[in-house]
């Protein structure tokens, strides 16, 4: 196993890791700087929290759009939910199935509780063999199958039908993760009732709350008590539900960056289709994927620049050569093209 890699602290344009740079910390409103601070001050940090964070899934509901009949579990960012997820499914091992290249922490997580992760390649434009997927589950017959969408890295969507014939041919649980919702504009919260081994995970990471670390899955009540049998009891902090509360309240503001994001996202796909030798793949979550023709040189020109991206080339034989560019603000967004015309 390899620990999942994070750059250290950059102090230059940081276009890694999928985060909001539209969102200034210094700049909220006043009022919002001051429910913040006012709630923070009033907290029993001398009091476990509250596991059931019932506030903050109440406002969950009202701003996510979380219907009652299905419930929520919280995890300290997507990657503690996965981990929830792989303890409780794979118990006694089992199989798991994932599509390639996608989030490495599914093969991790499932490695360390003894199950048997298996992969299935995407075709090299990164389109969806149906085929071959249903071809592995019928042969590995999982326990858990998990479908990134819009996927990450490539930051492409699926066919909703290919994916319907996946879960109905699953034997056991699927989880779609929808990490990427706000900037593709699509989801299967509005089919969980079709399909009893569904179960949907999302984050706040990717829409300007990344530091309060907050994921949540969402489906039938039967699923989300199994999976807090191996929840830590305390996993999500007083201070994380409250700050993830309180900027709940503002979720327009967070939509509003949101939209920038995907107005970002499409400036760079244009501009890299226009640059020799480049080619950009089109995407719905908040970055772009493109190959370049010497990703390393790339790389290394735009770090000395003061730019850091994300060299994916060694992720899978089918990413050689590829940089993913995270949808920062205008002007970073600016200065990321004018050094990449600068380095080509």
């Amino acid at each position: 196993m390899k620990a999942y890699p994070v750059a250290p602290p950059w102090p230059g344009i940081k276009l890694e890791l999928m985060e909001d740079t539209h969102f200034d910390p210094q700049l909220p409103a006043v009022e919002l700087r001051r429910e913040l601070g006012e709630r923070m001050a009033a907290a029993a940090f001398n009091r476990y929290p509250d596991p059931s964070a019932p506030a903050l899934k109440d406002m969950m509901r009202k701003t996510l759009g979380i219907d009652a009949k299905y419930e929520i579990i919280l995890g300290s960012g997507s990657d503690e939910v996965i981990t929830i997820i792989s303890q409780s499914i794979l118990a006694g091992g089992g199989a798991v199935v994932s599509l390639e290249p996608s989030f490495s922490v599914f093969k991790n997580a499932a490695t360390a509780v003894a199950g048997r992760y298996v992969g299935v390649s995407l075709r090299a434009d990164f389109t969806l063999d149906v085929d071959a997927l249903l071809a592995t589950i019928e042969r590995e017959q999982p326990k858990l199958v998990w479908i990134v969408y819009p996927n990450n890295p490539t930051g492409n969507l699926y066919p909703d039908a290919d994916i319907e014939r996946v879960i109905k041919a699953a034997p056991g649980l699927v989880v779609i993760d929808e990490a990427y919702e706000a900037f593709a504009g699509r989801s299967w919260l509005a089919r969980l009732d079709e399909f009893p081994n569904l179960v949907l995970m999302r984050t706040l990471s990717k829409i300007g709350l990344a530091g309060i670390r907050l994921g949540y899955a969402v489906g039938a009540p039967d699923w989300i008590n199994e999976f807090n049998k191996v929840r830590g009891p305390f996993n999500v902090g007083v201070l994380q539900q409250i700050a993830a509360e309180v900027m709940l309240k503002h979720f327009d503001t967070l939509k509003h960056h949101a939209r920038q994001m995907v107005e970002q996202r499409d400036r760079m796909f244009n501009a890299l289709q226009k640059m020799p030798g480049v080619t950009p793949f089109p995407s719905a979550a908040n970055f772009v994927l493109a190959r370049f023709p010497d990703s390393a040189k790339v790389f290394d020109g735009l770090k000395a620049r003061g730019i850091l991206v994300r060299n994916l080339s060694a992720l899978h034989p089918h990413m050689a050569n590829t940089l993913r560019l995270s949808a920062g603000t205008p002007s970073e967004v600016e200065a990321l093209l004018v050094a990449l015309d600068g380095i080509l």
